[in-house]
């Protein structure tokens, strides 16, 4: 087992379902993995992950984004495909389990990263259950999700490696994302103006956090408690009590409340645009 660990901001939501999205990662591509968090030092809170084998798994992650090519999967006979965005579908046999009934466009069709013959899916977006999708970005029939996910990690191929010790704080010219890092965001109204009125400006993302967050969402979700505001938690580990399997980190981001020690934050978002389209994250809270 090697064990390793990153610094985060646990009053950014990005940066905490990214962690579990290097948990999950983990777990698919080592095996093994478990993770925590440690805020027993206030000016320093970090993410603690272990797996199997001997090579930091953090690392074993980025190197995975850096190769992973990006492809969208859509039921056969579906006639959905995200090939005019310039991501190649693959249609899945009707046989076969497919995570949601068919959408009705191909933005939300599943996206999957494969690199290596190991092969992660992000389908949060279409999650038809009584589960909370976490869709941030935009528009039923607009850009894809598969197509984000792509525009994303063309972002970190060259970079992510040499950001192993502090992913989180790796960013570069990001013109669209799935909007889990506030720190690009903005709500025109209450910025005062729109960099999209000034040719020159170029909003900077965080694209290892926007991707990392996608694939934390895959069995996880925050408590929805209306269209602008959420909640979530994080566990910490303790001297006694060390990591957890992926299973109690899912259960706190949706809030379960766990005999382990654990915070609670709430989230409000707000509309950069239209209503009832994309959300941005505008404002964090820690619960006493």
């Amino acid at each position: 087992m090697a064990d390793a660990s990153i610094p985060v901001d646990l009053f950014n939501p990005g940066q905490v379902f990214a962690c579990l999205g290097f948990l999950e990662a983990a777990d698919v591509l080592l095996g093994e993995a478990e993770g925590g968090f440690d805020w027993s030092d206030k000016a320093d809170v970090r993410f603690e992950l272990s797996a199997n084998g001997d090579k930091n798994p953090f690392a074993v992650v980025l190197d995975f984004l850096a190769a992973a090519k990006v492809s969208a999967q859509a039921p056969r006979g579906s006639g959905l495909s995200t090939a005019k965005w310039g991501v190649p579908t693959e249609e899945i046999n009707s046989n076969a389990s497919y995570p949601f009934p068919t959408p009705q466009s191909p933005a939300t069709l599943p996206a999957v990263l494969v690199a290596s013959e190991k092969a992660i899916l992000i389908d949060h977006w279409g999650d038809a259950t009584n589960r909370e999708a976490a869709k941030f970005w935009a528009g039923s029939g607009g850009y894809p999700g598969a197509a984000l996910a792509r525009d994303t990690l063309d972002l970190v191929r060259d970079s992510s490696i040499s950001d192993v010790d502090d992913p989180f704080a790796f960013c570069k010219p990001q013109s669209s994302s799935f909007r889990f890092d506030w720190r690009r965001d903005y709500i025109p109204i209450d910025a005062g103006f729109s960099p999209n009125d000034h040719g020159d400006m170029t909003m900077m993302g965080f694209p290892l956090v926007e991707i990392l967050a996608a694939i934390g969402l895959g069995n996880a979700r925050p408590k929805r408690l209306h269209k602008l505001e959420y909640r979530y938690s994080a566990i910490g580990r303790t001297a006694v009590r060390g990591l957890y399997a992926p299973t109690f980190l899912r259960a706190a981001l949706g809030c379960s409340t766990l005999p382990f020690p654990q915070r609670f934050f709430r989230m409000q978002l707000g509309w950069p645009g239209k209503e009832n389209q994309a959300r941005c994250i505008t404002n964090i809270t820690e619960e006493r």
